[in-house]
């Protein structure tokens, strides 16, 4: 276990350090620093509102998901906890450290429900992934059609759609139950089989709850297209003259970047990916940094509000015993 750790962390140090190569050698940092210091609040203060308003309809999403597996929560609650997540991601590997933090929470808070709890988190985890496959369909018409020349990254969009749909396929198949079977004996040795035995019949119960998936997927589509815009914001903040159209091309690409886990919430992978990929349209290294670098201040500043509430919290749990005394 620990050499396996070590390994982790080398990898994601090797990651990190080519990336901050990469970038050291396209940019200039007087240059950087000169765009950043210019850069438009009002874009940014855009771009920010974007990302936090989307924690409402998503936590009501996620709300109505839990309802229909039983698991009734209020959507306030629902909203502290989407913004503790957030908080979360930027210390855990990608969104992911995220979606573990609100399934622990919530089964916590509901006993017994972990395998309803988890399977509607990882449920919207597919739904973003679907809204993202359809926004890439879109964007690789765009690009194939369109006045921007994005070289290899038309071809890695299709790929994601290909990978995607498979992705999907692996999910929701009942094809692969006997595969299932045959992988028990290794999941019970490695104590996974109970967890993933209740987080999968979680999941295949809304194979009969097409209303509401399909609900929920309009939804999210919606919401994934508008932070889209977010990120085209961030990029008008430092002077990126580009419409929004090539950004619904680069919008798959960067969600999947962020939610591989290469680095810990992205640093330098993300930053690297908007210098090559804004690079193919003609913007300079130092603005396409600089919009990857404000975009990575607009995730930072969502997070805000979940580690004010962990730090309330944590004082309010220490208060409590000292007044009981």
């Amino acid at each position: 276990m620990n050499r396996r750790r070590a390994l982790r962390r080398a990898g994601t140090l090797l990651v990190t350090g080519l990336a901050t190569a990469y970038i050291v050698w396209q940019i200039n940092l007087r240059e950087t620093l000169h765009v950043l210091a210019h850069a438009s609040f009002g874009w940014w203060l855009l771009s920010l509102a974007i990302w936090i308003a989307a924690v409402l309809p998503l936590s009501w999403r996620w709300q109505k998901l839990l309802a229909s597996s039983g698991v009734h929560e209020r959507f306030r609650w629902l909203v502290r906890t989407m913004f503790v997540s957030y908080a979360a991601a930027q210390v855990l590997p990608t969104s992911f450290g995220g979606d573990a933090s609100r399934i622990y929470e919530t089964s916590r808070r509901h006993p017994g429900s972990r395998g309803p709890v988890a399977g509607t988190v990882l449920l919207e985890r597919a739904l973003g992934g679907a809204a993202t496959l359809l926004l890439a369909a879109l964007g690789f018409v765009l690009a194939l059609g369109g006045q921007y020349s994005f070289g290899g990254y038309v071809w890695v969009e299709l790929a994601f759609v290909v990978l995607t749909v498979a992705g999907a396929f692996v999910l929701f198949s009942t094809r692969l139950h006997p595969v299932l079977h045959w992988l028990r004996p290794l999941l019970r040795r490695l104590r996974l089989e109970g967890v993933l035995r209740d987080v999968y019949l979680a999941l295949h119960a809304y194979r009969d709850r097409r209303g509401l998936l399909g609900g929920a997927f309009a939804l999210t589509v919606v919401v994934q297209a508008v932070r889209v815009i977010a990120i085209w914001s961030a990029g008008k903040a430092v002077g990126v003259d580009l419409s929004p159209r090539p950004y619904y091309v680069m919008g798959p690409l960067l969600f999947l970047v962020m939610l591989v886990p290469f680095t810990i919430n992205g640093i330098a992978v993300r930053e690297s990916f908007f210098v090559s990929f804004l690079g193919t349209l003609g913007v300079s290294a130092d603005q396409a940094f600089s919009a990857g670098f404000l975009f990575f201040v607009v995730t930072i500043a969502a997070s805000l509000p979940g580690a004010v509430i962990v730090a309330w919290e944590g004082l309010r749990t220490r208060a409590e015993p000292r007044t009981a005394r």
